[in-house]
């Protein structure tokens, strides 16, 4: 029973050898592959159509919290004709937002959908260059279901790529858009202790700064552990599919040997895996959560408590405290994109692992070994057929 044995072999593999690529060459090898993609043009340009929906949408957010000071005033005068017709202004603004949030939604759909296709072409093609599969087949634990690499994989890492790529675009130009104004609002800003008075320029934007970094630290110790994690789990997946393919495909062999017993044993072995490593992945998620959901729930008063002081101390007005809360909520959003998807990262970084470093083995099985056992043929002196075992070198 040949096949069994070598089912046997292939499912008590401890675990898929780590690679040992970085990721400036994973990213490299990604962005050659990308470069080379028919649809790259189509790319650049929903990339360009991207960020222009989200600097408008930083525009009618920066509107947006500019309404707040004129609404929340006109609500502690109890003034109906400036309440109805800030709720009309509001409705403009939110129409409009409304209208870009879909349009980013429809291009992130797409570029997504673009993004595989560029992924799965190259690998395919890199993965059916001659004689690359074959030897690929023999190159160890990297060899291992190429299916699963080119085709779920990809998928995976295009979807990360495109909501964690543009999240933190669309990040990086809000916090530029607030964080002017977070500043001009909290530079009038005084505290009175006692006799004495205290101001501090742009206090609310160094309290976003420090509140949201000690947050991103914690998160990020928490939460490193889960790239390995992640890969683990991916691996065990690839091992327990490629152990129910391979069963499936001697099924004949297996029932003509009365093999269903140990055939069961070999996938419950592999499913045994498999639940180890998602189970690792829970309590890691568990330790991730309680520093995220705190963090989530102080942050609902935080802002508050920031321009508490001054507004008590009525150098603001409510309006006023109320349009710098709202300007402290957007620096912050912004600066808490590591925490909101230290999650994400975490699987991005394990997939783009297991995509990037297949498609280097399949570009490293072209290069020749240093030496190789191979068939040379010549004329013998003596008229007769000899045989000579040479050990030939290559040199680059």
């Amino acid at each position: 029973m040949a096949d069994q044995a070598s089912d046997r072999s292939h499912a008590e593999i401890p675990a898929v050898a780590a690679e040992l690529s970085s990721l400036r060459d994973q990213l490299a090898t990604i962005k050659c592959g990308l470069a080379a993609s028919p649809v790259r043009n189509w790319l650049a340009w929903t990339s360009v159509g991207i960020v222009g929906v989200i600097i408008a949408t930083s525009v009618g957010q920066v509107l947006l919290n500019r309404w707040n000071q004129p609404f929340y005033d006109a609500l502690a005068r109890r003034d109906m004709a400036a309440f109805l017709h800030q709720l009309m202004v509001f409705a403009m603004i939110a129409g409009g937002l409304l209208v870009l949030s879909i349009s980013q939604t429809w291009l992130n759909q797409m570029t997504r959908l673009k993004l595989r296709e560029a992924l799965t072409l190259d690998l395919i093609d890199q993965w059916m260059r001659p004689a690359r599969a074959f030897r690929l087949a023999n190159a160890g634990a990297i060899g291992i279901n190429p299916d699963q690499r080119i085709q779920q994989d990809a998928a995976h890492l295009s979807d990360l790529t495109t909501d964690l790529g543009v999240g933190l675009l669309q990040s990086f130009i809000l916090l530029a858009s607030f964080v002017g104004v977070l500043w001009e609002l909290s530079s009038g800003f005084v505290f009175h202790i006692g006799s004495w008075s205290l101001a501090i320029p742009g206090y609310m934007v160094w309290a976003a700064f420090l509140y949201a970094g000690i947050a991103s630290w914690l998160s990020w110790v928490v939460g490193r552990p889960l790239i390995k994690l992640d890969g683990d789990r991916y691996a065990r997946d690839a091992e327990l599919r490629s152990s129910i393919v391979r069963v499936n495909e001697n099924v004949d062999a297996i029932a003509l040997g009365h093999g269903e017993a140990d055939a069961r044993r070999r996938l419950e072995l592999a499913l045994g895996t498999v639940l180890d490593a998602t189970r690792r992945i829970y309590v890691a998620q568990l330790n991730l959560s309680w520093v995220t959901e705190t963090y989530g729930w102080i942050t609902v008063v935080a802002p508050i408590l920031v321009a508490s002081p001054v507004y008590f101390s009525g150098d603001v007005s409510f309006g006023g405290m109320m349009m710098a809360v709202g300007a402290f909520n957007q620096v912050h959003s912004s600066l808490r994109w590591f925490i909101n998807n230290i999650g994400s990262i975490a699987d991005w970084r394990a997939t783009l692992t297991r995509v990037a470093d297949f498609r280097i083995a399949l570009n490293k099985t072209d290069m020749p070994h240093d030496k190789e056992m191979r068939i040379e043929s010549g004329d013998d002196a003596d008229d007769g057929l000899a045989f000579d075992k040479r050990e030939a070198s290559y040199h680059e």
